[in-house]
């Protein structure tokens, strides 16, 4: 298995885990028979740190799909070169600090994560298109 196919399935699971957490960040607030409910009433937002666990879930969401196809496009052109490792490592890194900085309620240095995440991600899908 490819390094980037490697970081793919770490980038998953990261979206896993936080799925799952925002789940239980729910959970806790609503209560359990709210989770077991067809959910077909509405419920007061979110408090606060259950509320970053579920926005930044969402906004994980956002991005996954393009890196995930950036690594697959990669991938299908047999392209895996220092473009594509520091690429799909700037991804997960700068997913997991955004992640970290959101939740904790710290503005402004989260979106600088957000960008080296986004940038990764563009250098994993501008790898194969880019002489080599």
């Amino acid at each position: 298995m490819s390094f980037e196919l490697m970081m793919l399935a770490a980038a998953t699971v990261w979206g896993f885990l936080q799925l799952v957490a925002a789940a239980q960040a729910a959970n806790a607030q609503y209560g359990l028979s709210w989770a077991a409910s067809p959910r077909d009433g509405e419920m007061p937002p979110l408090r606060p740190i259950p509320g970053r666990i579920n926005r930044n879930f969402r906004n994980y969401m956002e991005t996954f799909p393009f890196f995930a196809a950036a690594v697959l496009v990669a991938q299908a052109a047999g392209v895996h070169n220092e473009l594509t490792h520091w690429g799909a490592i700037a991804y997960i890194g700068g997913r997991i600090a955004y992640s970290v900085l959101y939740v904790s309620g710290v503005p402004l240095v989260r979106s600088l994560f957000w960008n080296v995440a986004a940038f990764g991600m563009l250098a994993v899908l501008a790898a194969p298109f880019l002489p080599h």
